[in-house]
């Protein structure tokens, strides 16, 4: 990775009761912080409605080419409210809004740019399936994790039952979602779950530093890029190779591309515009 600036993580207001999420763009990274630290970031509706609306900021914005997924206080998050959010589980509807963008990449809109998630502290149930919904994830290595839906009578629905399996293998998965038991930092690097382990109070910069060096690349073919991989995970490699040189044609109609071409022939960083 190059040396790249990194900003301390943005300072947030005292929060409402049932909590909010706040977004920051940096440069060309907007970042989403959960903010209800005295209830360890636990999620009440207004923060999946929150956090639902911050994904789709990042996917409206012109100028935001990466998101960054944090969290305030000394917990990524303890995981939903149960009741104030069971009333909308058990209605059998989305969890998330219709309309915006579904930070669980499951149901409805989805998100078309790259997400790298920083998380830190207890990291349970809704955090542990959005920081496997990202793309790259950043994990201090003071984290407690834990999919514990099972103790709770429940189960996990946020893809965590088919992400956890395609990354760590069916016994491993099932390890940690049968039973609920909690897990540490290392073995989340070591299940594929997590991409980096840093010391506690370095996620947020290592995270940044990610996201910021994936924003100074092509917008349209780092999009392109993750809709290729997306569409070989959802629907197989056949139909990932049919599109492949469909998908690269339209992107070689880009403004970017010839500047791309332009900064390789005149040895100078590259100014792409995203168009």
């Amino acid at each position: 990775m190059t040396d790249i600036a990194v900003p301390q993580q943005p300072a947030a207001s005292a929060p409402p009761p049932e909590g909010e999420v706040v977004t920051q763009r940096i440069g060309h990274v907007l970042c989403i912080g959960l903010n209800r630290p005295a209830k360890l970031n636990a999620f009440t509706p207004q923060m999946l409605d929150g956090l639902a609306a911050a994904y789709t900021q990042l996917e409206e914005d012109p100028q935001a080419r990466c998101g960054l997924l944090h969290a305030y206080g000394r917990a990524f998050t303890s995981g939903n409210q149960l009741e104030t959010v069971a009333p909308r589980m058990a209605s059998g509807g989305p969890l998330f809004p219709p309309g915006l963008v579904d930070p669980m990449s499951l149901q409805g809109r989805p998100r078309s740019k790259p997400l790298v998630a920083a998380v830190h502290g207890i990291c349970f149930t809704v955090g542990v399936e959005l920081m496997l919904a990202a793309d790259i994830v950043v994990a201090a290595d003071d984290c407690r994790f834990a999919q514990m839906e099972v103790r709770r009578g429940i189960f996990s629905n946020g893809g965590s039952t088919f992400r956890m399996v395609q990354r760590a293998g069916w016994g491993n998965a099932m390890t940690l979602l049968l039973t609920g038991r909690e897990f540490g930092a290392q073995d989340a690097l070591r299940f594929g779950f997590v991409q980096e382990v840093v010391p506690a109070g370095q996620a947020f910069g290592r995270a940044y530093a990610w996201a910021a060096e994936i924003a100074a690349q092509a917008p349209l073919a780092v999009q392109a890029t993750l809709a290729s991989a997306r569409l070989a995970v959802l629907h197989g490699e056949a139909a990932c190779i049919a599109d492949l040189n469909q998908r690269q044609a339209l992107l070689s109609k880009t403004e970017d591309v010839q500047e791309g071409l332009q900064s390789f022939l005149e040895r100078r960083p590259a100014r792409f515009q995203g168009r």
